[in-house]
């Protein structure tokens, strides 16, 4: 009886719907509801097609476009082919696979990497690299950091960071976080003697470099002082250097100059186009105290094609600097408002990106200024014969020999134990 008023109820309720045939089983045998009779006959259930779903159904897929990660973490670890027929193939990731994209994708919670086979650890910078994690505010720089204290020069070796100011403004932490670079290219610059990543010169995760261009950068006698201070009076900083370029910086005079020589391991220099005021006492002075001789043809060291960013890294810094060019593409809508501020006569301050060439009007007018050391010069200059073969350079240094062992004594406490070096001292 309660079957059949459940029967009833179900079939008397909301009768407006077609919900098509009902089988029920009762005492082992198969009953199928007729609903037009009202009743229960019991007959086989004649075999039709069962459709699923009705010709006007339809499926939308929603997915929450919010949560592009965890929609990342469920098809990641599929790899996505078509056959030659055209059909679509999918195969499961390896394991390495898997893990190495799951760390990346959490690479600023590493702990530390040292002692971490480098091989792996390359392909874990490739991958968070793709994923550009260290293009992030924050966490790139802890991530990048990680990387540089286990790995230092294999993470970049060499930087050029020419005509890049803007570079260096928005990711100068980042910048400071490079160990042992053994080449840093910061010509047309503009950093001026009080920036920050000058100071950073000093330091001793900079101690490694041997090329270091700072051409037109704004520079003075008194930056020329304090970056030279540590070596001159404690020995520590840029004592490995061997390539400097100083050129286009028209306030470097004679005193500068002075400050160089305690690059003893010096085998190139570039002062062309810098405010000398007895360019032959200069001369003179280079070559008999550091052994620097003045070269007549320009040396290839300087033509700024040897310096290029290599390591790990080097997309990184190209993906920094695509994230500053498409921040400066909205500056394009001002471009009305600059037209508008012309018609009226008024003045607008435009900044361009400063742009540098190689060879300066004022290196022109001052003459080739560019000095080389001849025990070393084979690789620097390719007319050494015309250079190197008077017997008065060699007269003239075994005399700067003589004369600077004479010097030292009396010029040693003159340059290392001045006021200023020990006002600067404390600064470090």
């Amino acid at each position: 009886q309660s079957w059949s008023r459940g029967m009833s109820y179900c079939l008397h309720s909301e009768s407006h719907l077609d919900t098509g045939p009902i089988y029920v089983r009762e005492n082992g045998k198969l009953h199928v509801v007729n609903r037009g009779a009202g009743g229960v006959q019991n007959v086989t259930p004649k075999a039709r097609p069962f459709s699923l779903f009705s010709r006007s159904f339809s499926v939308e897929l929603c997915m929450n476009r919010e949560d592009d990660r965890a929609r990342r973490q469920r098809t990641d670890h599929f790899i996505f082919t078509y056959t030659k027929e055209g059909n679509l193939r999918y195969s499961a990731k390896s394991l390495f696979s898997l893990v190495l994209g799951y760390i990346s994708d959490n690479v600023d919670h590493i702990d530390s990497l040292i002692g971490f086979p480098e091989q792996i650890a390359e392909k874990l910078f490739s991958a968070a690299e793709a994923r550009q994690k260290f293009t992030e505010p924050v966490t790139g720089l802890r991530a990048l950091q990680k990387f540089t204290e286990a790995y230092g020069s294999l993470v970049l070796c060499s930087l050029c960071l020419r005509n890049r100011y803007l570079v260096i403004s928005e990711k100068l932490e980042e910048i400071k976080s490079f160990r042992e670079l053994t080449c840093l290219d910061l010509s047309c610059c503009k950093l001026g003697d009080e920036h920050e990543l000058l100071e950073h010169l000093t330091k001793e995760a900079l101690s490694s470099v041997k090329r270091l261009l700072l051409k037109d950068n704004s520079l003075s006698d008194a930056g020329l002082r304090r970056m030279t201070a540590p070596v001159r009076v404690l020995k520590k900083g840029l004592e490995n250097l061997l390539v400097l370029d100083l050129s286009c910086n028209p306030k470097i005079t004679d005193v500068g100059i002075g400050y160089l020589l305690s690059f003893k391991k010096l085998n190139c220099l570039d002062i062309s186009g810098t405010g000398l005021k007895d360019v032959d006492a200069v001369i003179k002075r280079l070559q008999m105290q550091i052994g620097l001789v003045h070269s007549k043809v320009p040396l290839k060291e300087f033509d700024h094609s040897n310096c290029k960013t290599e390591g790990w890294a080097e997309q990184t810094v190209l993906q920094w600097e695509q994230a500053v060019m498409e921040a400066m593409k909205p500056q394009d809508n001002l471009r009305s408002r600059v037209a508008t501020l012309r018609f009226y006569g008024k003045t607008h301050r435009i900044e361009e990106v400063v742009k540098c060439t190689l060879v300066e009007p004022e290196t022109k007018a001052s003459g080739n200024l560019q000095f080389y050391k001849e025990n070393v010069q084979n690789s620097h200059l390719p007319l050494k014969k015309e250079v190197a073969g008077s017997h008065e350079l060699k007269n003239n240094k075994k005399r700067a020999l003589a004369e600077q062992e004479t010097e030292r004594t009396s010029k040693q406490k003159h340059l290392c134990l001045t006021v200023e070096d020990w006002d600067l001292l404390n600064t470090y």
